[in-house]
């Protein structure tokens, strides 16, 4: 028998961020620092979508929010919006009850876990968002983080001629050769949608986003994938996470929604989706240690990690034979 490509003894929770670990939207702090009415910003956005059709210029709703953040920086209403304002503001995120502890106390679990610390098992923690990558990175979670996909800002694009091999910081426009002033963001480096999110479930699966040289694209077996479905758990807010709930439940992965518990509304949209087949179950956006959502997560932590370690001991009796004893007279 071949040896697996990894061991598949990691287990794996990937997170949304807004409204599944934050009461709200991370771009709340931007527009608190600007003096800049949040409702109206989001209205705006989502008209564009409409009214760019009547020009005949088609703009996804999911991301259209980031040209619009850089058409409040082009107009002067985020001066100096930069990358590092971003991580900046990102101190100012304020998470549901529990967090960012729950991420650490489900890490110290598993290692307690009997046979755990044997079986080498690990939990990883990664965050798949639409908002912004810099904002996570300067929030409080992210030391107990393993992985980010999240949308991301140029601030200084290379010029016309630019020197490919140049070693330079896209940031600061001070080092490398010269460009073009920047008084902030100015292009979209990379944007996630609903949809594009699933991406990055696979490469978690294959283990693309840990070894470089594995495209996400490449076929690869079961017995080959990093983190198996089956060792994955997907949490998120509600219906917009679709595309990503599909892809757990169709691979025998489990897929968590969260709901507020201060909105009926919220708690009949999660109640619809599990109804509906799209979620395995659902709880409050508590992640103290006495909440359901708290004690559910744990617990398939728990029955993932179970379901490793017999696999493991299997696998080990089939290897390996019976020792030699004396018989009988």
């Amino acid at each position: 028998m071949s040896n697996s490509l990894h061991p598949q003894n990691v287990i794996a929770l990937v997170w949304d961020f807004d409204k599944t670990l934050i009461p709200g939207y991370m771009q709340d702090p931007i527009f608190e620092e600007y003096h800049i009415d949040g409702s109206t910003f989001w209205q705006e956005t989502n008209a564009l979508p409409h009214y760019l059709e009547r020009a005949g210029i088609h703009v996804h709703p999911d991301t259209s929010y980031l040209n619009h953040l850089l058409t409040y920086v082009l107009h002067g209403r985020m001066a100096h919006l930069t990358n590092a304002k971003l991580k900046e503001l990102g101190a100012r995120i304020l998470f549901h009850p529990g967090l960012p502890d729950f991420f650490q106390r489900l890490r110290l679990e598993l290692a307690a876990y009997p046979d755990a610390e044997r079986f080498e098992l690990k939990l990883e923690h990664y965050i798949v968002s639409t908002g912004l990558r810099a904002m996570i990175e300067g929030s409080t979670i992210r030391p107990f983080v393993d992985g980010i996909w999240a949308s991301e800002f140029i601030e200084a694009p290379p010029p016309p001629g630019f020197d490919p091999e140049a070693t330079l910081n896209l940031d600061d426009p001070a080092r490398g050769m010269p460009m073009l002033p920047t008084h902030g963001i100015t292009q979209i480096a990379v944007a996630y949608d609903n949809t594009s999110k699933t991406r990055a479930l696979f490469e978690i699966n294959k283990g693309a986003n840990k070894t470089p040289g594995i495209d996400v694209n490449a076929k690869m077996g079961d017995e080959d994938r990093r983190v198996p479905f089956q060792h994955m758990i997907y949490i998120a807010d509600g219906p917009s996470d679709v595309p990503a709930f599909s892809v757990m439940r169709q691979n025998k992965g489990t897929a968590y929604a969260v709901y507020d518990p201060s909105n009926p509304l919220s708690l009949e949209q999660v109640d619809r989706l599990r109804r509906d087949g799209r979620i395995d179950h659902f709880g409050p956006t508590d992640f103290r240690p006495e909440s359901p959502t708290s004690h559910w997560l744990s617990m398939q932590v728990r029955r993932i990690a179970a379901d490793i370690i017999a696999e493991r001991k299997a696998a080990l009796s089939e290897r390996v034979g019976l020792a030699p004893r004396h018989l009988p007279h």
